[in-house]
């Protein structure tokens, strides 16, 4: 089972994904539009006033999941991750996560001048250390595949 060539299939054609993060043992989850590159990181965009980018700067351990809906009797496939997050500063990486993000989800020009105001959108960053697919493959039944990272 090639889970990574699963994974890149997969996540192109889904624009959002769920984020969870915590304080406290107190979980949290949101949905945010998200970009990655090529050794799969994940970025987004947020308010640092954000319940989630607040839990960030906390505690940066994160899990979501990435998943396209489907109706009620249909195979289900959903990708899930784990890492940590972090909010980006100005310099090479803030330049890499607006480049990532403006190709993917076709951003204006002006988000990278936005994340200089303090009460302006963010550049987050999620560095995945594993991966996991659910699913049925190769007639299989459903169960959960995983796949280390360390990019």
């Amino acid at each position: 089972m090639d889970v990574e060539k699963i994974i890149r299939d997969y996540i192109p054609g889904i624009v959002h994904m769920s984020l969870a993060t915590s304080r406290n043992n107190k979980p949290w989850v949101c949905e945010v539009h998200y970009a990655y590159d090529n050794d799969l990181n994940l970025y987004f965009r947020s308010l640092a006033s954000r319940r989630h980018s607040q839990e960030i700067a906390d505690n940066p351990s994160v899990a979501g999941n990435i998943v396209k809906q489907f109706a009620l009797g249909e195979a289900g496939i959903g990708v899930y991750y784990e890492g940590t997050a972090k909010r980006l500063p100005l310099g090479d990486e803030q330049t890499k996560a607006f480049e990532t993000i403006k190709e993917r989800l076709k951003a204006h020009d002006n988000i990278l001048e936005e994340a200089k105001k303090p009460d302006g959108h963010q550049f987050y960053k999620i560095s995945v250390s594993s991966w996991y697919v659910f699913g049925g493959f190769d007639g299989q039944p459903s169960q959960k595949y995983e796949l280390k990272w360390n990019r």
